[in-house]
């Protein structure tokens, strides 16, 4: 690691402890030229991962999308944003664990789906009625029909 202040190669770590919540570590480094200290953290490198969308146009993944989603589903519902956040941490730790760079905005989506029937019947069909693109009226009932027959 590079001294910041002299510019010289050569540093060696004095201390070396877990942070973030063992998300990363923080090491205490010092300079064998100017002697002075500094800290670097240390952490894992995540897969940079593109979601592939409906017309097959790639973006980047971004979490946010996945809990707005969840978010307006279940506003007024009786679900606290810890279980909402527990719903999207899931649903990206399920997308993560694919080890693939690339995957289906639907896959996504079924997942979301697949929790929020879980969480909350009225918040799922929310949520359905958007992502699935409900075209009229007999498509919704028989959405709430599966929740019904359950």
């Amino acid at each position: 690691m590079k001294c910041p202040f002299c510019g010289e190669e050569d540093t060696r770590v004095i201390d070396s402890r877990p942070a973030d919540e063992g998300a990363s570590i923080r090491r205490r480094r010092q300079c064998d030229k100017c002697s002075k200290r500094f800290t670097t953290y240390e952490k894992v490198e995540a897969i940079p991962l593109v979601v592939i969308k409906k017309d097959l146009t790639r973006e980047p993944y971004d979490r946010t999308k996945i809990e707005r989603g969840v978010f307006r589903s279940c506003h007024k519902r009786p679900v606290s944003v810890t279980e909402m956040n527990g719903l999207v941490d899931r649903v990206e730790a399920e997308v993560f664990n694919l080890g693939t760079r690339e995957v289906k905005s639907n896959l996504i989506g079924e997942l979301v789906m697949k929790e929020l029937e879980e969480l909350d019947a009225v918040a799922y069909v929310r949520f359905a009625s958007i992502y699935r693109e409900f075209k009229d009226v007999s498509i919704f009932m028989d959405e709430i029909k599966k929740i019904l027959d359950k």
